[in-house]
């Protein structure tokens, strides 16, 4: 049986150990360095924090945040939807008139 890239005339025998190259290890170590620093931060800030209050107004606040994040996302994805449904997001079609007042729909030609 065939696989997809075999069909299509593709076919790549790549070794396991050059799927990583020189740049793919720099971004993870720099992406490994910048979560470890997240930690460390994270760490101070709820060492430093002890025996802080927070107030009822800040809890109201973050309640808001949070409320208005969400309908805003909600309503995001909801347009979306609605895009998709009315066929917003379908590519452009070249609508032609026959000269009588009609108006045929056609495809655009290819440039080739």
């Amino acid at each position: 049986m065939k696989t997809a890239n075999q069909e299509n005339g593709i076919e790549r025998n790549v070794p396991a150990s050059t799927r990583l190259d020189v740049g793919s290890w720099t971004i993870l170590v720099v992406l490994l360095l910048l979560l470890a620093g997240t930690f460390v931060i994270v760490y101070f800030g709820w060492k430093l924090a002890n025996g802080t209050d927070v107030p009822a107004s800040g809890y109201v606040a973050m309640v808001f945040g949070v409320l208005i994040s969400l309908a805003v996302g909600f309503g995001l994805m909801a347009l979306i939807f609605y895009s998709s449904r009315k066929g917003y997001d379908e590519p452009a079609v070249l609508i032609l008139s026959d000269g009588d007042g009609n108006e045929t729909s056609s495809k655009p030609r290819s440039l080739d």
